[in-house]
């Protein structure tokens, strides 16, 4: 039995404590949060005995196996770092850090103390991803030199701390653009960025005026709190020649949300949001290619679940972790890149 303890149980982390719920080899034993009301709640429901509002105190605990922590984003390196010294496996959520620095000082500890850092990079453990990467993998899209995806949502800064800079780090990029970038350049092959030349906006607001559309908001939210972007593009350039596109959105004046992820190569291309299609040409003929499987488009709760799965069966198998701390350092440095290019107004390289 792997022992797990989660450190922040807002939004995000009903995702993880569900799937530990559900996984026989997993004992949930201990919660931790700054805001003791929630906590409460929190441990009642899930029938957790021990609680702490300081998070060392947590790692104190030599029963304790592994975390998962899921708090704001200036904590998670700082977080995980006390976290592997103290002896625990960690899953961090995304972003792995703020900044490059802190990434590679989570990196160094995770190196020297041999425990697991998985990143929650979970667009990677979809059932959409993981079958087309067995396609990728069996050489069917051929040399991928092109990907575009988009996360633009019209209505939906979630105010609270996804809006405040000094706690997210940043705004849709930061939030949205990591699962875009990422689940792209772990499909293309993971190939070494050289390059980035971004923009940011600050046109919109949060537009917390408008009444017609609901959206998703923070536990804090407050509409009075907004020092981030509404919106960011950017094309990053890889050692091999291939390129990726990439935009995502707060707020935008545009039709409808929209999520979309493109691949191309040279055999093949394939789209996996918002549905998985492979396309390829044989016989002188391009065919559109739909799997039959139960959900083509990315199911967040089953890619929680598989996330948690294989983040147990690291730890308790040493099964290959799929989002190692290297993977978190490499976005962390595009991430970085793309916000300097925007502030400088220079492409950047890496």
């Amino acid at each position: 039995m792997l022992k797990v303890g989660v450190i922040g149980i807002g939004s995000i982390s009903d995702s993880h404590i569900n799937s530990y719920v559900k996984n026989e080899r997993v004992e949930l034993v201990a919660f931790c949060d700054v805001n003791e009301k929630r906590l409460k709640e929190k441990a009642k429901k899930y029938e957790v005995e021990q609680c702490y509002t300081d998070y060392p105190e947590l790692l104190e605990d030599k029963s304790i196996d592994a975390v998962s922590i899921c708090t704001w984003n200036n904590s998670h390196a700082e977080i995980a770092i006390a976290a592997l010294e103290a002896g625990k496996h960690v899953l961090v959520e995304k972003p792995l850090s703020m900044t490059v620095k802190e990434a590679k000082a989570v990196q160094e500890a995770a190196g020297k103390t041999g425990n697991v850092l998985q990143v929650g990079f979970v667009r990677r453990h979809g059932d959409n991803a993981k079958l087309l990467k067995q396609f990728i993998d069996h050489g069917d899209l051929g040399e991928i030199y092109y990907a575009k995806a988009s996360c633009l949502r019209r209505l939906g800064n979630p105010g609270g701390w996804f809006s405040d800079k000094k706690r997210s780090g940043g705004g849709p990029l930061i939030d949205l653009g990591v699962h875009m970038v990422d689940i792209c350049w772990y499909l293309m092959g993971k190939p070494r960025p050289v390059s980035v030349s971004g923009n940011t906006y600050h046109k919109l607001g949060n537009r917390s005026n408008v009444k017609n559309l609901s959206f998703y908001k923070a536990a804090d939210y407050d509409p009075s709190i907004n020092s981030v972007e509404d919106l960011t593009n950017a094309m990053i350039r890889f050692e091999n020649g291939a390129s990726l596109l990439v935009d995502v959105s707060f707020t935008l004046q545009a039709k409808k949300d929209e999520v979309s992820v493109k691949l191309f190569g040279d055999k093949g291309g394939a789209e996996i949001e918002p549905e998985l299609m492979i396309v390829s040409e044989q016989h002188d003929t391009i065919l559109n290619m739909t799997p039959q499987m139960d959900t083509l488009g990315f199911d967040f709760a089953k890619a929680f679940s598989n996330e948690i799965n294989q983040f147990v069966s690291c730890c308790l198998d040493g099964t290959e972790n799929i989002a190692p701390v290297e993977d978190g350092v490499e976005v962390m440095r595009m991430l970085q890149g793309i916000y300097e290019s925007a502030e400088t107004g220079k492409e950047v390289y890496l």
